[in-house]
């Protein structure tokens, strides 16, 4: 007889009510449904070839980041709300790391459907510029567009105008320069708009006062000299000679940076009342060499309805300035910026300085440009944001990491929803005859019964397991043959990833009370955190080898390094994808000193291959095993189970990612939980569940869950396929796959069929085990028993496939024999338990 619990000896009613658990999960599932984790919603995706209207009155708002240190979603997370837009300062002509950076801050604008707003800052003289260049840059955002789906404003060599930039006060050769990059970006994609953004001209031109630089090329003097007295001064237009004119010009642009009052930069005085305004009408801080009221704003001379203004500001804090108050200087700014949205519609665009730097005007001292740090600061930009004009969240389609990465780790999102559902309902039924089968064969032929109930070590449990490990195996390959459709359509159907977490559950919760016994309970805790240790150092491993390989000459790991958001059209027809590098930040790792952003992100595994993203979940969720193990050991599993669905239906509602690791995108800890605690509790119970389900009523609440289900699914089908009257509403079928089934999430209908699967296999492999065994069982049991080990190890397999020469994936005896090649070499390894010392079981 298997060991009892040292604390609920002599109670016979943990069984029933586990079982009670498991069957209510048909019952939740359509509660649930109303609000479901990650739910498809299937209107609103802007059309990926219109451009977004410029928001005349109520401006996109967002920062410019300094991305060595901070990202998108850190930024939100502070703010409390979700720009609309993000800018990023890029060299130019582009190289291999400015193409880098370029992609990687699009993706992040991309996570939150921001525009993005590009500064090409040339790295050469401007009449070194080259057409072939600008024709690169085109070509280079038109495909970050059609991947992404993002909308650019490319202000090219901002503030032209200053003394501080290399490519400043060269009016005609800027003028060519930006005109040639315009003709190469309207020739090519209408996603990007080309700012013309010049500083504001108080003070113009400048000289040598603040933080001047060298030249790339000589001044134009004669087309500086502006009202032809011979000189360049303060009388002269400090805009108009570097227009590049209205065809090249889309939006225009102004730098507009408080650095405090005139004569006590960076003391930290706060702005004038209106002084934000008087900028924008051109009254602010000129000399009196011209007169104001003859000086026409930059504002009614170059913003207009076809031509919108995008205003770049901030306000200069100094640490060790004479005055300290950071949060009434920034909010006192802010608050004049965004209330003149309404008196200033034209201005549709404004980003925010978020950066520590040095100022020349502050003697080069370290100033604090930033309105959103961690705290107040942040808090009260965010709450001044939600209360003004400004346009907040999403202007483009969000890049969806969960829907991508699943879809590209399923093989595909279904473009016919019909055909997913009827496989659902076809694996639903015949489960269900497999389940009738399995009792009157369980009666006719007594003799297949699985012969040992009482062993600890349950082989049905090794068997399924390798059976959903092979399936991932051979989804993971996507080399089209016999299994692969058999697992996208069959298994795929109904069960996957989680039925492959619930498993690992149901392992762990049978041996920690054996191991408890050996071990003691501290000692076992402790060896489930050192477990937790070397899946966290093996899954660093994998992730560092990915790489080294794919630097390899004739090797490619893209296969596994990027993933392809196989979405669906507004016809649902399956779009051409979008391409995303999880690898993207790696080759940072090789700066010397490596940033910090790039050493956090390996750290906590937000960079690896995407078949491998699960095995975070792993580590996490060992970490947190002994605490759970406490509660379930000493009866405490209803608790448990309680918190579990607290956090699954708050996920539901909320859909918030707390943990910064690439697995909270596609497996996220909150949703999946819950699947590996019921996985616990059924595991350490098993004996009392195992009785629960043989005895006369729980075969009979077994055969009305298993019968029931698949009937009412069969019905809907039926009124769907063929018109039967069905109680159900004619939109059930659909309704149904989007909210309760749809395969890329842990919807409430996946959760039903995890109960499902698990009475249906259980029923099967119990009274049907032997000629199971016989066939199957030494292939898939080993794999079982190893299941861990053989994921890890499989990342390699699907990387070697995908370098094979000659492979057409679409061939499906092909796919066989790459199948047949594959499963041998793995079940090799394990049987002949290769690199076992060094990857975790």
């Amino acid at each position: 007889m298997p060991p009892r619990h040292l604390t609920t000896a002599g109670t016979d009613r943990t069984g029933p009510a586990l079982l009670l658990v498991v069957l209510l999960l048909a019952v939740l599932g359509p509660l649930l449904a109303a609000a479901p984790a990650g739910a498809v919603d299937t209107e609103g995706d802007p059309s990926p070839t219109a451009p977004p209207a410029a928001p005349l009155g109520a401006p996109w708002f967002g920062p410019g980041l300094d991305w060595t240190d901070d990202r998108a979603d850190e930024y939100a997370d502070r703010l409390g709300e979700v720009p609309s837009l993000y800018g990023q300062r890029v060299h130019y002509p582009l190289e291999g790391d400015d193409r880098t950076f370029l992609r990687q801050f699009v993706q992040q604008a991309a996570t939150q459907g921001a525009v993005a707003v590009v500064d090409l800052e040339p790295q050469v003289a401007l009449d070194d510029l080259t057409a072939a260049d600008a024709q690169d840059l085109a070509d280079e955002l038109a495909g970050l567009h059609r991947e992404l789906d993002t909308y650019f404003l490319v202000r090219f060599a901002p503030e032209m105008n200053g003394s501080w930039v290399t490519w400043g006060q060269q009016p005609l050769k800027y003028a060519d320069a930006f005109r040639t990059v315009a003709d190469a970006v309207h020739a090519t994609t209408d996603q990007v708009a080309m700012v013309w953004s010049p500083a504001y001209g108080s003070g113009y031109p400048f000289g040598d006062a603040f933080g001047a630089v060298g030249k790339s090329g000589p001044s134009d003097t004669a087309a500086l000299d502006t009202d032809g007295d011979g000189a360049l001064t303060d009388a002269d237009d400090p805009y108009g000679p570097y227009y590049p004119g209205d065809e090249a010009v889309d939006w225009v642009g102004l730098s507009l940076y408080y650095f405090g009052q005139r004569g006590a930069f960076g003391d930290n005085d706060l702005p004038r009342d209106g002084e934000y305004a008087e900028r924008l009408d051109e009254e602010w801080g000129y000399a009196t060499t011209q007169d104001r009221d003859v000086r026409e704003p930059f504002y009614e001379r170059f913003a207009r309805e076809d031509q919108p203004m995008l205003v770049e500001t901030g306000a200069l804090f100094n640490p060790d300035g004479a005055k300290q108050d950071e949060t009434a200087l920034k909010q006192a700014w802010w608050s004049q910026v965004l209330a003149e949205a309404e008196d200033h519609p034209l201005v549709a665009g404004i980003t925010w300085l978020e950066r520590v730097r040095a100022e020349a005007e502050v003697g080069g001292a370290t100033v604090d440009w930033r309105a959103a740090e961690i705290g107040d600061l942040a808090e009260a930009l965010g709450e001044d944001l939600a209360a003004s004009d400004v346009t907040l969240g999403p202007i483009t389609r969000v890049l969806d990491l969960e829907t991508g990465a699943e879809a590209t780790a399923q093989g595909r999102q279904p473009a016919d929803v019909g055909a997913e559902m009827g496989w659902i309902v076809f694996c639903v039924v015949l489960g269900a005859l497999l389940f009738l089968l399995a009792g009157v064969v369980g009666r006719l032929v007594p003799s297949w019964r699985y012969p040992d109930e009482h062993d600890p070590r349950d082989r049905r449990l090794d068997l399924f397991r390798g059976f959903i490990i092979l399936a991932v195996v051979v989804t993971h390959i996507e080399v089209a043959g016999p299994y692969t459709y058999v697992t996208l359509n069959a298994v795929g159907a109904i069960t996957g990833a989680e039925m492959f977490v619930l498993l690992s559950g149901v392992v762990l919760g049978m041996i920690y009370e054996p191991t408890v016994r050996k071990l003691g309970e501290r000692r076992t805790a402790v060896a489930m955190w050192k477990r937790a240790r070397k899946q966290y150092l093996v899954s660093l491993a994998v992730i560092v080898l990915v790489y080294v390989i794919g630097v390899l000459p004739f090797v490619t790991t893209a296969a596994i390094t990027t993933f392809t958001d196989r979405g669906t059209g507004e016809d649902g027809s399956s779009t051409a994808g979008q391409v995303y590098d999880l690898y993207a930040n790696f080759p940072r790792l090789f700066d010397y000193p490596p940033p910090w952003y790039a050493v956090k992100q390996l750290l906590l595994l937000e960079m690896g291959p995407w078949v491998f993203n699960i095995m975070g979940l792993f580590v996490v969720l060992s970490l947190l095993l002994p605490a759970m193990m406490w509660l379930v050991r000493r009866g405490l599993w209803w608790l448990l189970l309680a918190v579990s669905w607290v956090a699954f239906v708050y996920m539901a509602l909320n859909e918030v990612h707390w943990l910064p690791s690439q697995f909270e995108f596609v497996f996220p800890l909150l949703t999946w939980q819950v699947a590996f605690t019921h996985g616990l509790v059924l595991g350490h119970y098993r004996a009392r569940v195992q009785k629960a389900l043989t005895g006369r009523w729980g075969v009979l609440g077994c055969t009305v869950f298993v019968v029931g289900y698949a009937v009412s699914l069969g019905w809907i089908w039926l009124g769907h396929r063929f018109g039967v009257p069905t109680p159900f509403p004619d939109s059930s079928y659909a309704w149904l796959y989007a909210n309760a089934y749809t395969r890329i999430f842990l919807q409430p209908g996946r959760l039903v069929d995890l109960a499902f699967m698990l009475v249906v296999t259980y029923a099967v492999l119990t009274r049907m085990w032997k000629p199971i065994d016989r066939v199957i069982g030494w292939l898939w049991i080993p794999l079982g028993q190893a299941s861990l080990y053989v994921f890890i190890v499989h990342v390699f397999f699907a990387l070697a496939v995908a370098n094979v020469p000659g492979l057409d994936r679409a061939v499906w005896w092909q796919g066989l024999v790459v199948h047949t090649v594959v499963i041998g070499l793995v079940w090799v390894m394990v049987t002949r338990k290769v690199l076992f010392s060094v990857i975790p079981r």
